[in-house]
């Protein structure tokens, strides 16, 4: 054959396979295009022809145990030191249980953590269907018992009960609803391009359950945090054993009944989902375990720096969510009456004791003055008490821990004394029964100041002022001394330029323009942060998928027909003729600046092979 010949057979060659790739592309956007649609049918179908079982779950929600009193006893009696004590943070009373909280041994964690292990062998191999099943189960129960949970988180946690229904129902339910729409097409086989060199092979990631997902879990939200990491952890086939904090272990106990009896119903393990409760150690046994496939710790960057350390021998995969302290800016041009109800909401929800709650409010110059005669009235109507009293609705409940009313105090002092003034609250009494700091608008704040950096978490309105209305000092100020970078809100006039003059020059792993918390109302979303408030995400695709290993596979689309083979200029044992070959097939597919050089490859190519 000539080499005219050749080289008319070549380009021919080459023609249909950039028609093969052409039509291969239309096809995969028809498919992605209609594959969501196809699946909401096949949703629909699925819910309308399936019987969603009912369960009974039995908690106690009954008052407080009078005969023990937070100070009488400590959280862990020395004389019974394998049991935790357990207080409703409102009033300082025991919380009554008909079974004991274990203060949970090495071995107890070795325990819990081979039933994981065992049970999740088999759920790894259910459908994203069975999945759905025990998801909806739960989501049947919450939605009907929406009240008790609420009085259950309030009891333990000391949170008022719309605070509850707001941070821990409503959360949970839209995380639910989001995984029953969205889980499967997320952790489905994601498709990739192959490029023109391997087009006639099939590339995609799988995503392999991690096996037993370990959750080390915070006080704030003890509904929420224990049912979140669950319910990601299920759907993607795996086990998951969560450490919750010593400081509501007892509603978490109650909670995971709920989990519990949703897996027996639909004919599934109850091991699936386990409980770790104790100190420090019991978390560590935990980390440390070597059926624990991943760590996802919340808390705060010095905890998370030994769990990340407790990962590093075993090389285990770790996501940090450890706190914040946003930002919520207002500039000049902001309408007043829309905004307060928000820097409100921002800073007092759940008593401050949010990890994406604002923690510093920064008002321009023009409007500070406003700002601050508007705010002070609504601070100071600001009604805090304990929530399970039926007097009266409090607009705020207790702290849950008492160590943290001595921090709060420490930062306001030391803001006073470097200059700031508070206008409501800023001392608590210690006499008082219960851990309630009074809700506090603190002014002046400036980067002088521990409370501008230093997380409070609690229930402080901390003021700051931007001078001559400036979007570049607002962003120093942001930046200048404060390590953490979680979520910031920015309220403005334009949008355009509370996004791109302000809002994406904030270094925060989420963010809001004239809004604030609606992040973790839209679950597709991934929720993380930056610099010291962590790594890693949950929620969204990201998080999901972070509860699985990633593999990557490649198989032949027409395995009957065509496969890769090595050229023969590329065999053992090499030729002289071997670089000229390779370097012709990077000359055909790369050199996109000459045809020549194409054309010079491709008749090499027909030479050598």
């Amino acid at each position: 054959m000539s080499n005219d010949s050749c080289s008319a057979l070549t380009n021919n060659a080459y023609l249909n396979v950039l028609w093969y790739a052409l039509i291969s592309l239309g096809v995969l956007f028809i498919v992605l295009k209609w594959k969501g649609i196809l699946h909401q049918f096949a949703l629909w179908l699925e819910y309308f022809t399936t019987s969603v079982p009912t369960i009974s779950v039995e908690l106690e929600l009954s008052d407080d145990n009078k005969d023990t009193i937070k100070g009488s006893q400590p959280l862990v009696n020395p004389k019974q030191p394998h049991i935790l004590n357990c207080y409703n943070p409102s009033s300082g009373c025991g919380l009554p249980s008909s079974t004991s909280i274990p203060n949970m041994s090495e071995k107890d964690v070795d325990e819990v953590c081979q039933a994981a292990h065992k049970a999740q062998k088999e759920w790894s191999e259910t459908t994203f269907a069975q999945r759905r099943l025990v998801l909806r189960v739960l989501q049947k129960w919450l939605v009907n018992h929406s009240k008790e949970i609420c009085q259950l988180c309030a009891l333990d946690s000391g949170k008022t009960h719309l605070d509850a229904l707001l941070g821990e129902v409503l959360t949970t339910c839209e995380k639910t609803r989001t995984l029953l729409s969205e889980g499967e097409l997320w952790l489905q086989n994601s498709y990739r391009s192959t490029g023109p060199l391997m087009m006639h092979k099939d590339a995609f990631v799988q995503y392999v359950p991690v096996g037993v997902l370990g959750v080390i879990a915070p006080w704030n939200y003890p509904f929420h945090n224990l049912l979140n990491h669950i319910l990601s952890g299920l759907f993607a086939g795996n086990a998951v054993v969560t450490k919750v904090s010593e400081q509501t272990s007892w509603s978490s106990v109650q909670f995971l009944k709920i989990a519990r009896q949703a897996l027996i119903v639909c004919g599934h393990s109850p091991d699936l989902v386990q409980l770790v409760t104790g100190l420090g150690p019991s978390g560590a046994a935990l980390v440390d375990h070597p059926l624990v496939g991943k760590i996802i710790f919340t808390g705060s960057p010095q905890v998370g720096a030994k769990v990340m350390a407790g990962c590093a021998p075993h090389v285990k995969p770790v996501t940090l969510e450890l706190g914040g302290k946003d930002p919520m800016v207002l500039t000049e041009d902001v309408k007043m009456e829309a905004i307060l109800p928000w820097v409100m909401r921002g800073c007092f929800q759940n008593c401050g004791q949010n990890c994406c709650g604002i923690e510093r409010v920064y008002a321009y110059d023009s409007i500070y003055e406003t700002f601050l005669g508007q705010v002070k009235p609504l601070v100071e109507a600001l009604k805090q008490g304990n929530p399970n009293d039926d007097k009266e609705v409090p607009d705020c409940g207790a702290m849950v821990m008492e160590q943290q009313l001595h921090l709060i105090q420490s930062l306001v002092d030391d803001a006073v004394k470097k200059g700031a003034k508070i206008l409501v609250g800023g001392k608590f009494d210690s006499t008082q029964k219960g851990n309630f700091y009074p809700p506090t608008l603190l002014v002046d704040v400036t980067n002088s100041m521990r409370i501008a950096k230093e997380e409070v978490f609690g229930p402080v309105m901390a003021v700051s002022r931007v001078p001559k209305d400036s979007d570049e000092e607002c962003l120093r100020l942001l930046h200048e001394v404060c390590p953490f970078g979680l979520g910031a809100s920015v309220y403005s006039g334009s949008q355009e330029r509370a996004f791109k003059g302000i809002g994406q020059h904030i270094q925060s792993g989420m963010l809001t323009i004239n809004d604030f918390g609606v992040n973790y109302l839209i679950q597709s979303l991934p929720f993380g942060g930056w610099n010291e408030s962590g790594f890693g995400r949950f929620a969204g695709p990201e998080g999901l998928r972070a509860c699985c290993h990633e593999r990557s596979i490649v198989l032949d689309k027409l395995p009957s027909m065509i496969r890769t083979s090595i050229p023969p200029p590329l065999q053992y044992p090499m030729t002289k003729s071997a670089f000229e070959f390779g370097n012709a097939l990077i000359q055909l597919f790369y050199n996109d600046g000459s045809i020549l050089a194409k054309l010079k490859a491709i008749v090499t190519l027909c030479k050598g092979g």
